[in-house]
């Protein structure tokens, strides 16, 4: 039986889009209607969500942002610059099929979107990021390019003590030696989520660097997505903001969003140590496998996140048309 591409519709079909994102078993918040919606507005793009079924059987979901710039139109997944944690394409009930119907299935639901894309959207440049999407073979059999890259993942596994022992000897020394009563690292609110981007803002325009998020668009999807999908965890000592990292959740893996940046406080704690400690050893107590640190491509912060001993994961960046486009894209959203 082949694989029918649909096209749901981001209102009317909202609450099925969400089951089957729900279903998946490499989804996160960012797949959800109510943030491609806010995706999409923040980017200035139509997202349209296409969905793979095998008779009633929905077996791929495939979020794709349609963006045009004067005569051109570009695809995207994620929307360009629009600071998702992952997008690109993601299967549902896969891992069960021998490896033969997995690759078949697998080849003709991505196909059957492409397809779709080409037909109905006619772009001059598609980029798509499958970051935790392992067979990618079908965009290199049809002529897109992939390129590599890198995160670093910390399995959230055995006692807290064990997985606090995996870390250096310096991280060790800077959580075990904290006194507990110097400082407070917590769970915040919407509020919290707005203090720790305006920190991350703050550190990148002393550096005369660009960071294009805004808080609102942070808040917007604290507020839009289920309680618990975006959880700011934040370090405060004698009730003052030090600092903060913005944690998306899905049903198995934390992903260190936003934050983390070295703090401007004389105070005698390593913060970031601390954070990242919490996060993990939440994430633990919840019964969560993975804690994703989110990048592993800039070797001074590679230095900090290998502390934790993660290991290495491949993400892919899977590219078509003329780059040119990507470049006007970066330029418009630097105006904005």
């Amino acid at each position: 039986m082949s694989i029918e591409i649909s096209a749901l519709d981001l209102d009317a079909d909202r609450e099925e889009w969400n089951r089957y994102v729900e279903r998946g078993e490499r989804t996160n918040p960012f797949y959800r209607a109510e943030a491609l919606a806010i995706q999409a507005d923040d980017t200035d793009t139509t997202p349209h969500l296409l969905a793979g079924f095998k008779g009633q059987e929905a077996v791929g979901l495939f979020p794709v942002f349609e963006y045009h710039k004067g005569p051109i139109t570009g695809a995207f997944s994620p929307a360009p610059y629009s600071w998702s944690v992952y997008l690109g394409p993601t299967l549902l009930n896969v891992d069960k099929l021998k490896q033969r119907k997995a690759d078949r299935r697998t080849r003709r639901f991505l196909e059957g979107c492409l397809e779709w894309i080409d037909a109905e959207l006619s772009p001059v440049y598609t980029k798509f990021v499958a970051a935790e999407f392992d067979d990618v073979r079908p965009f290199t059999w049809n002529d897109y390019e992939v390129t590599p890259g890198y995160t670093y993942v910390v399995d959230l596994e055995g006692t807290e003590d064990e997985l606090l022992k995996r870390f250096s000897s310096d991280a060790r020394s800077n959580v075990r030696n904290a006194a507990e009563e110097a400082y407070v690292v917590e769970e915040g609110d919407g509020d919290d989520v707005e203090r720790i981007v305006e920190q991350v803002q703050a550190r990148y325009a002393s550096q005369d660097r660009p960071f294009h998020m805004s808080q609102a668009f942070a808040r917007s999807l604290y507020d839009a997505l289920p309680a618990g999908s975006i959880r700011p965890y934040v370090c405060r000592v004698d009730g003052e903001f030090l600092g903060g990292i913005v944690v998306v959740e899905s049903s198995t893996t934390r992903y260190r969003w936003q934050g983390g940046v070295k703090p401007d406080a004389d105070v005698d704690l390593s913060i970031n140590d601390l954070l990242d400690w919490y996060v993990m050893r939440d994430g633990l107590r919840a019964g969560l496998e993975r804690y994703d640190l989110v990048g592993a491509g800039v070797p001074s912060i590679n230095r900090y996140k290998a502390k934790f001993n993660p290991r290495l994961e491949t993400h892919y960046t899977i590219t078509s048309g003329a780059f040119g486009l990507d470049v006007l894209i970066d330029r418009y959203r630097k105006l904005r």
